[in-house]
């Protein structure tokens, strides 16, 4: 290895980014193509994975056009900006109207209506208005939070500053996609690489007077915050909205039945390219707010809503070599390299290729030419292989029998369920003991879902790491800030910054703590189901005793896959060496019931048999609603079973047989103040 050679290559090519850049942003000229700009970005980000010694502060990966987040104030939403779930086809369309079905409990689909509104390409805004005025504008941020954007936001001609009709809520949080029509763009577009970055460079410029030149649109959709808004359904409030003076979107529909989805999907998907504004497929929300405030919101996305995409784009390239990437849980994951290809405007080297089994069917050989797929937010993958093109001394790739970091044996899983090996094939190390699993569980650890460490992003995690500054979790809150400042392109303001950023995150929630551990099988809805049982971190903390862990298995949702999961996290003696440690740096805040006075306060409940008109989802949303707890086996802390149609007699004789008070629909709803 060239050491002097690697090092002149990567030094030529980010003097070559610095000069576009600096044309780019501050002279608004492009004189490279956005695509040969973004290969060279590649190219350098591929040179810094490769070869960990080449670090720059003005390389693509610490370096971006705007800064925003340093020239906006933080403000936190009063509700919380979600994202979507994606669908892709009609299968997937099935499965969400089935899901709204059973937990709603409804005999069919016919009485459910859906909202149909075009998904704008552009960058979400949250508009809040107090008394008819608008007072903020805020980005969406990472959901949670948003940037103040508010001078920006009012030089918007589409938004209104102030409503006086009667009808308007006292208080609102309008919310609605900011974008810049296909005509308009082209007028600016030797600023810009796509009407989307146009929009999102406007938007968030730290001198409004630049952003009032650009042609800059709003399309309001939906809100988030609402005090004294008397609409009963999204269509209605749409309608409203059109009242108050902001624009919606004309292509909205109220529709019935998933054929008649798909039926207005491809109409639409067909004048796409006439449409004055660039959209990337269509929302769908359950039209009344009844039941969208009944279904509520899973992890991180409302149950009432869906985006179904339009069609994947897909381009044609060469495999130049296939790697194993490890995942937290020990997965390997097979990527394959690809020659960079531009796809639906993404420069795209990357493509997975699933799993062992996906590689051996589809029988993918590095070499090959391949169709490439990206489908929204989908990652590009292989969708099948040209073999007329395959080179003759071409050679079946062998997946590893061993880790590639740790050198461990990889194992296939046996499914309980299937009763078959599971397709992923994963290193059978546990813990921290594999260098590969114990980096991509500490990036799981500060990501935005866990510990959400401002500026302690996955590079700075590997360099890190590279540097021997972090190998275990709680290292992060005992780093050596001196060496820090010492590294390139870190100086005293700049570990001043994330020293303030980790001390702040030392105070987090036991949901957040539990999933940031990165356990096997307990992602988000998990840790909060385990959070609310133990209520406390020291309960958390001793479930280290068997006894303890088997106790969780009356909690309704954790089942055995779970449980086993967690006694092999407890098992571990590195693990638990780092849950001692951050017992001591931390502040794990015990969880606090949103409504800890309900009327079911202090009581524990099971449900068994069907229960008229009202599924056993929503059942146990009311329960825990209302302060009570759900608990999944019949035994001493339980004090109702709820018993419906056709119940299991077992579960009824044994709760009689301890004396636990058996109770039907119509009594628990009266415990309640509800009638059946």
């Amino acid at each position: 290895m060239n050491i002097k050679l690697i090092e002149e290559t990567y030094l030529k090519k980010i003097n070559q980014f610095i000069k576009y850049n600096k044309s780019y942003y501050l002279e608004s000229n492009s004189i490279i193509s956005d695509s040969d700009f973004d290969i060279l970005k590649k190219e350098i980000l591929q040179l810094e994975d490769r070869y960990t010694f080449l670090r720059n502060k003005k390389s693509p990966s610490l370096s971006v056009g705007f800064k925003p987040s340093k020239n906006f104030q933080k403000i936190k939403h009063k509700v919380a900006m979600l994202s979507l779930g994606n669908a892709f086809n009609e299968e997937d369309l099935e499965n969400f109207e089935k899901k709204i079905i059973n937990f709603l409990s409804l005999k069919n689909s016919n009485s459910i209506e859906y909202s149909a509104e075009p998904k704008i390409d552009g960058i979400s805004a949250s508009l809040i208005y107090v008394n008819g005025k608008l007072t903020k504008g805020l980005s969406r941020g990472d959901g949670n939070e948003g940037e103040d954007i508010t001078q920006n936001i009012k030089t918007i001609k589409d938004i209104p500053l102030e409503i006086t009709l009667s009808n308007f809520p006292e208080e609102i949080d309008i919310r609605g996609e900011v974008f810049i029509e296909n005509d308009d763009f082209k007028k600016i577009n030797d600023k810009f690489a796509n009407p989307r970055n146009a929009a999102s460079g406007s938007l968030r410029q730290k001198n409004s007077l630049i952003t009032a030149k650009i042609p800059l649109k709003f399309i309001a959709y939906t809100y988030g915050y609402e005090k004294k808004m008397n609409i009963n359904d999204q269509t209605s409030f749409l309608e409203n909205l059109k009242l108050w003076g902001f624009k919606t979107n004309p292509f909205n529909k109220k529709i019935i039945g998933v054929k008649n989805l798909i039926l207005n999907h491809k109409k639409l998907e067909k004048k796409r390219k006439e449409l004055a504004f660039d959209i990337d497929g269509i929302v769908y929300k359950v039209n009344d707010f009844d039941l969208q405030k009944r279904l509520g919101f899973a992890a991180n996305a409302p149950r009432w809503a869906i985006a179904h995409k339009f069609s994947a784009n897909s381009s044609t390239s060469e495999i130049m070599n296939i790697e194993i990437q490890i995942g937290r849980t020990g997965a390997l994951t097979p990527v394959a390299k690809i020659k960079p290809v531009n796809i639906g405007g993404v420069i795209v080297s990357n493509a997975t290729l699933h799993n062992e089994d996906e590689i051996i069917r589809k029988d993918i050989r590095v070499g090959d030419t391949v169709t490439v797929e990206r489908a929204g937010d989908v990652i590009p993958h292989v969708v099948l292989v040209d073999l007329k093109k395959r080179k003759q001394n071409s050679k079946k790739f062998i997946f590893p029998l061993k880790c590639p970091s740790c050198g461990s044996k990889t194992i296939k899983d046996y499914n309980e369920i299937t009763k078959k090996q599971d397709a992923v094939r994963r290193c059978a190390s546990e813990g921290f003991e594999c260098e590969k699993i114990a980096i991509e569980r500490i990036k799981h650890f500060v990501s935005k879902d866990a510990f959400n460490i401002d500026g302690f992003g996955k590079k700075i995690v590997e360099n890190f790491w590279n540097l021997k500054l972090i190998r275990l979790p709680q290292d992060i809150f005992m780093l050596n800030y001196s060496k820090v400042e010492e590294l390139e392109g870190w100086g005293k303001l700049s570990v001043a910054n994330l020293k303030f950023s980790i001390e702040e995150k030392k105070n987090i929630s036991l949901e957040r703590f539990i999933y940031s551990l990165g356990i096997r099988h307990i992602g988000q809805e998990n840790a909060k189901l385990i959070a609310r049982h133990l209520k406390t971190s020291p309960n958390f903390f001793q479930l280290s005793g068997e006894s303890n862990i088997e106790n969780l298995s009356n909690i309704d949702g954790i089942g055995n896959t779970q449980i086993q999961s967690i006694k092999k996290f407890f098992l571990n003696r590195t693990n638990r060496k780092v849950l001692n440690e951050l017992e001591k740096n931390l502040l794990i805040k015990d969880v606090i019931l949103i409504n800890s006075k309900g009327l079911l306060k202090n009581k524990t409940f099971m449900l068994t048999g069907k229960l008229n008109g009202i599924s056993r989802a929503e059942a146990k949303s009311l329960i825990e609603q209302n302060s009570g707890k759900i608990i999944s086996n019949v035994n001493k802390k339980l004090d109702y079973l709820i018993s419906g149609e056709k119940p299991t007699v077992q579960k009824v004789n044994t709760a009689k047989d301890w004396n636990i008070k058996v109770i039907n629909q119509a009594e628990w709803l009266k415990m309640l103040n509800k009638s059946s």
